[in-house]
């Protein structure tokens, strides 16, 4: 799944705290993160910076 991360690509963040499971859209990939936006859900619009270990799966639209 790792090839798939790059700039533009949508995917799907796991649940963790009181946040659900939402879409995120990488603008870039670091060695042990992908930096992005959140798409969906109550982090919408919010900068982040999750690892790799939250990462569900490519989203296919």
């Amino acid at each position: 799944m790792l090839e798939q991360l790059r700039e533009g690509t949508i995917v799907v963040i796991r649940a963790f705290d009181e946040v659900p499971e939402h879409l995120f859209e990488i603008q870039t990939v670091q060695e042990d993160c992908v930096t992005g936006i959140a798409v969906t859900g109550p982090l919408a619009g919010s900068y982040g910076e999750p690892e790799f270990s939250m990462i569900v799966r490519v989203y296919q639209r």
